[in-house]
């Protein structure tokens, strides 16, 4: 699994770390997001919906949101 350590940057910066990663990982592969903007719990899923992979897991930590991806396509 591929971990993006986004915590401290802000929207849109997460979500393009992820756009970027899930285009240079294999099929299949997992990344999992670190992110400690709160617009990411929200943005992440819906684009992740539009791209048509799978969202595995968003959970909250402490101060930050922990987003697992799955590259489908």
């Amino acid at each position: 699994m591929v971990v993006i350590d986004a915590r401290g940057s802000y929207c849109p910066g997460p979500l393009m770390e992820l756009i970027k990663t899930i285009k240079k990982v294999p099929l299949g592969e997992k990344i999992e997001l670190l992110s400690s903007d709160a617009s990411s719990a929200k943005d992440v899923p819906e684009w992740v919906k539009r791209a048509g992979h799978e969202l595995v897991e968003i959970k909250k930590e402490e101060d930050y949101w922990r987003i697992v991806v799955k590259k489908t396509k």
